[in-house]
C-alpha cells in the first residue's frame, strides 16, 4: 500500500512527536485553524492567477507588448523556485506558526509593492516577493494542518490546502481580474495586500501554539536537496505543466483577439480552467493512491490531446470554454501522483518536498509564460501559446517514461515506476 503523502510530510517535518498528539488534544483545538489555511492558501492563489487576466492591462499602462508583460508572471514564478528552498532551509528551525506568520507578512508586502508600481521593473520586483513565501507556505501548512487533523489526517491536510488555491482559479483569480478590469489593476494588487494582512491577523489568532511544529536540523532537510531523482521529477513536472500555464497566462488576448469576445468573457475563461482543476484534483487524489507512474501517463497524454484540439479549434468560443475546462481537469489528474513520487524519494524531508513541489509548478508557470511569450513576439500568433505548451509537456512526458527505470532504483518505496 502506498503511503499518504501529507502522512508523510508530517511525520518528517517536525520528527515524529507531532503524530502522537491526542485526538483530545485534536478536538480542543478545532476546526478553525484548518479554514485559516485554506484562507491563506486562497490568498496565494488569487495573487497568482490574477496575473494573467490583468497582464493587458499593466502592459497597456507600462507601454509594453503582451509578450513582454508576460516577464511579470515569470517573475513571480522565479520568487517561488528561489524562495521554496532558501527560506525551508533558513527557517528549518523555527516554529510553524512562526514561519507561516511570516510568509504571510511576506505576501502583503509583495502585493502592496506590485499594486504601487509606478514602473514595469517595480512591478516585476512586487510579483518576485510576492511568489517567494508560496513554496515555503505549502510545506509548512501541511505540517500544521497534519498536526491539527492527528493520526489519519495527512490525506485531508493535503486537500484542505489544495482546495484555497482551488477555489482561487474558480472564483478568486476571475473575481480579481473582474475589479481589475473595472477598478484597474493596481486596485486588485492592493486588495489582495489589504485580504494578506486579515490572513496574518488571523494566523495570530487561531493557529495552534505548540512545541510539536517546532523545525528540525537544517541537515534534514538539506539532503533532500542532493537527490538528482528528485530535481528529474521537478524537471519533467515542470515541462508537464508548462503547458497548462503558456494557455492560462495568454488566456485574455486569445478571448478578446483570437475568438472575438468581449473582455467581460475573460473572468468566465479563466473561471473554467478553474472550475476543471477543482473537478481534477479528487480524480488525481485517487489515482495517486493508486498506480501513480499510471496516472502520469495517461492524464499529461490526455492533456496532450486536449491540446491538439484546443490549437486546431479553439478559435470558436464555443469548443475554446469546454476544453479550457478539459485542460484543467486533465492537469490536476495527473499532478498529484508526480507529488506521490517526489514524497517517497525524500520521506525524511517533507517540508522541503512540499515546497520543492510547488517550486516546480512555478518553473512550469516561467516556462509556459517564456516559451509562448516567445512564439507570439516571433509573429506566431496567440494560438502558438498552445502549440508551445503542447511541444513541452510531449517533451515532459517522453522523458518521463525514458527515465522510470531510473526512478525506480531511488527508493524502494517507488513501487509504482516499472523496471527494466
Amino acid at each position: 500500500m502506498q503511503p499518504d503523502t501529507v502522512e508523510v510530510y508530517a511525520i518528517g517535518a517536525t520528527g515524529h512527536d507531532q503524530m502522537n498528539s491526542s485526538n483530545t488534544d485534536t478536538h480542543a483545538i478545532g476546526r478553525i485553524p484548518l479554514v485559516a489555511l485554506a484562507i491563506g492558501s486562497f490568498g496565494i492563489g488569487t495573487s497568482e492567477f490574477s496575473s494573467m487576466g490583468l497582464m493587458p492591462l499593466f502592459s497597456q499602462e507600462f507601454g509594453t507588448s503582451v509578450a513582454t508583460g508576460s516577464q511579470a508572471i515569470t517573475a513571480y514564478a522565479t520568487g517561488v523556485f528561489i524562495g521554496a528552498p532558501l527560506l525551508t532551509l533558513i527557517a528549518s528551525r523555527l516554529n510553524r506558526r512562526t514561519l507561516l506568520l511570516a510568509l504571510a507578512l511576506i505576501l502583503v508586502l509583495g502585493n502592496l509593492v506590485s499594486g504601487l508600481a509606478s514602473s514595469f521593473g517595480m512591478l516585476l520586483v512586487g510579483r518576485f516577493i510576492s511568489g517567494m513565501p508560496q513554496g515555503a507556505y505549502f510545506g509548512a501548512g501541511a505540517v500544521v494542518a497534519s498536526y491539527i487533523l492527528g493520526p489519519g489526517g495527512g490525506g485531508r491536510a493535503f486537500a484542505l490546502i489544495a482546495f484555497g488555491m482551488t477555489v482561487a482559479t474558480v472564483v478568486g483569480a476571475p473575481l480579481g481580474t473582474f475589479i481589475g478590469h473595472h477598478l484597474g489593476w493596481q486596485t486588485t494588487y492592493l486588495s489582495i495586500a489589504v485580504y494578506s494582512l486579515l490572513t496574518l491577523a488571523v494566523f495570530a489568532c487561531y493557529l495552534p501554539r505548540s512545541s510539536s511544529l517546532d523545525g528540525g536540523p537544517v541537515m534534514q532537510e538539506l539532503a533532500s536537496v542532493w537527490n538528482s531523482r528528485i530535481w528529474l521529477l521537478m524537471g519533467i513536472a515542470a515541462l508537464c505543466v508548462s503547458s497548462t500555464f503558456a494557455v492560462y497566462t495568454f488566456i485574455a488576448p486569445i478571448v478578446t483577439e483570437v475568438a472575438a469576445q468581449a473582455e467581460t468573457l475573460v473572468p468566465v475563461a479563466l473561471a473554467m480552467v478553474g472550475l476543471g482543476i477543482a473537478v481534477g484534483t479528487p480524480i488525481g487524489g485517487r489515482a495517486a493512491d493508486g498506480d501513480a507512474f499510471r496516472s502520469v501517463v495517461v492524464w499529461f497524454s490526455a492533456t496532450l490531446v486536449v491540446l491538439f484540439f484546443m490549437g486546431t479549434f479553439g478559435g470558436d468560443v464555443a469548443v475554446l470554454l469546454p476544453l479550457l475546462f478539459a485542460v484543467g481537469v486533465t492537469l490536476m489528474a495527473a499532478v498529484p501522483s508526480i507529488a506521490v513520487l517526489m514524497t517517497k524519494l525524500a520521506p525524511g524531508a517533507p517540508t522541503m518536498m512540499g515546497a520543492l513541489n510547488m517550486a516546480a509548478f512555478n518553473v512550469a508557470n516561467a516556462l509556459g509564460a517564456a516559451a509562448s511569450g516567445m512564439t507570439i513576439a516571433a509573429g506566431m500568433g496567440y494560438m502558438s501559446s498552445i502549440w508551445a505548451g503542447f511541444a513541452m509537456t510531449l517533451a515532459g512526458l517522453v522523458v518521463f517514461v525514458a527515465s522510470s527505470a531510473f526512478l525506480s532504483r531511488g527508493s524502494t518505496e517507488v513501487a509504482d515506476l516499472p523496471a527494466e
